[in-house]
């Protein structure tokens, strides 16, 4: 078997919740890929994973890079280490795919994306939901005029409150909403509505004993005059959905960001007289991105375009951060 023919053979730093549900197994269902080795803040775990996914266990996370035997790593530590260990992985000549977001401020977005383009490496985001066929479908829809023009687009991620020793509540950490599932909506914004979103208003909801985000909502412009009405938190009935508004008509899709592969999404559009209701085939959005990795890894770091929406979310995440109305909750 030639180098171009083998699984790429995969590391994996940090023994999170989504890597043991969600990541790591269907890594081992996939023919591109083969889990080499895990790593974790604790020798313990890293060895519970190990017996669990039939890999080996490193005792930190520089024995893990130190390997020769891994061409790329999986980055799932706390948020506030996405930047020092995806950094580092890079240093040390691996591809990355590290969890969402791709760092705390878009300081640090731009200077992993231009250390990955300088070593031509492919740097991932593990956001799953932009490789869903459903978001395909709804731009197709906008494309063909299927809504008219568009005038305003509306997108929710909320989730109930958390477990209070959960790590999204830890600020030193990364936590808060606004980093855990705000920038969902934010991507979801710039991929119906293109480059050159600006914040024209935002408040944020927070812990009055250290800030921490609890939710929020953010309004956007498009340059073409779209309002975007953004919602997030940690206080909400769940909610994953966005609406897509014209003149002709209104398009939902329902299940936007967090679908089971097993789940067939269903598009709404909604017009004056009728509504139509378009079930599409299930789809494994986790699948579909580990595949995209993968030939990006073959291709030596593949389009350059995911590090510019990278960079452009983090500078609307600065941007609301430091101009947001904040409303404390005791």
């Amino acid at each position: 078997m030639t180098p171009s023919e083998r699984p790429l053979r995969l590391g994996a730093f940090g023994t999170s919740s989504i890597a043991w549900r969600r990541v790591l197994p269907t890594v081992t269902r996939m023919p591109q890929w083969d889990l080499v080795a895990v790593a974790g803040r604790t020798a313990k775990k890293a060895a519970q994973f190990a017996e669990h996914f039939r890999c080996a266990a490193e005792d930190d996370a520089e024995a893990l890079l130190e390997r020769t035997d891994i061409d790329a790593v999986y980055v799932s530590t706390p948020t506030a280490l996405h930047h020092t260990w995806a950094e580092r992985a890079l240093r040390a000549g691996k591809h990355v795919l590290v969890e969402k977001p791709i760092g705390t401020t878009a300081a640090e977005a731009r200077s992993l994306c231009a250390l990955a383009a300088e070593r031509r490496l492919a740097l991932r985001e593990n956001f799953m939901f932009l490789h869903h066929p459903q978001h395909v479908r709804a731009r197709e829809m906008v494309a063909d005029g299927r809504l008219g023009r568009p005038a305003s687009f509306r997108a929710a991620f909320c989730i109930p409150p958390l477990p209070h020793d959960d790590i999204r509540y830890d600020a030193r950490l990364g936590g808060g909403a606004l980093l855990d599932v705000g920038v969902y909506p934010l991507r979801a914004a710039a991929l119906l509505l293109g480059p050159g979103l600006e914040p024209a208003g935002a408040t944020l909801r927070t812990r009055a004993s250290d800030g921490l985000e609890l939710s929020g909502q953010v309004l956007l412009v498009s340059p073409s005059g779209i309002l975007a009405e953004l919602a997030f938190g940690f206080e909400h009935a769940y909610a994953s959905t966005y609406t897509l508004w014209g003149d002709r008509a209104r398009l939902t899709v329902t299940r936007a960001f967090t679908p089971p592969p097993a789940h067939q999404p269903l598009l709404v559009l909604e017009e004056q007289d009728r509504e139509e209701r378009l079930t599409l085939p299930a789809a494994d959005q986790l699948m579909l991105l580990l595949e995209e990795f993968a030939e990006a890894v073959r291709t030596g770091g593949g389009s350059a375009e995911p590090h510019s929406e990278s960079v452009a979310m983090m500078e609307l995440v600065d941007t609301i951060r430091t101009t947001a109305r904040r409303v404390e909750v005791r």
